[in-house]
């Protein structure tokens, strides 16, 4: 079930989810601003992601969220890379990952920095598909 923000047009997985209000940006509109290597690190991942099927691309102030019925991956741009945040069940044991917070019993968001479109090989895609497989539709 996804509910739709009535101020900002954004959709959510839950009714009334927390969330800044404020509505998406068009990809042009995002990617006129901001660092020139982060464009191609994000058509990678979304190449990637829409042959999986069906997933909402939602550009925002701070990144890119990918979503089903609730976000499960984002993209951020840094100084010198994009960091790459991803929800999973279970926990994903690589040394690319920089951080890893348990958001639920059953789901664990993983970070990792990404500097060039390369830094999206298997590893990385395997992690974006158990993340949009295991994301409720």
């Amino acid at each position: 079930m996804t509910w739709t923000c009535p101020h900002c047009a954004r959709r959510f997985g839950r009714r009334n989810q927390s969330h800044e209000c404020a509505p998406a940006l068009t990809v042009e509109e995002y990617f006129s601003t901001g660092p020139a290597f982060e464009r191609p690190i994000f058509e990678v991942v979304r190449e990637h992601l829409e042959s999986l099927g069906p997933v909402v691309v939602e550009p925002v102030q701070v990144g890119v969220f990918f979503k089903r019925s609730r976000m499960f991956a984002e993209l951020r741009p840094r100084t010198r890379w994009v960091v790459l945040s991803f929800v999973v069940p279970g926990v994903v044991s690589s040394d690319r990952v920089t951080r890893r917070m348990a958001v639920s019993s059953n789901r664990t968001y993983h970070l990792t920095r990404l500097r060039s479109p390369s830094d999206v090989d298997e590893e990385v895609r395997s992690w974006l598909t158990e993340a949009y497989l295991s994301s409720p539709v």
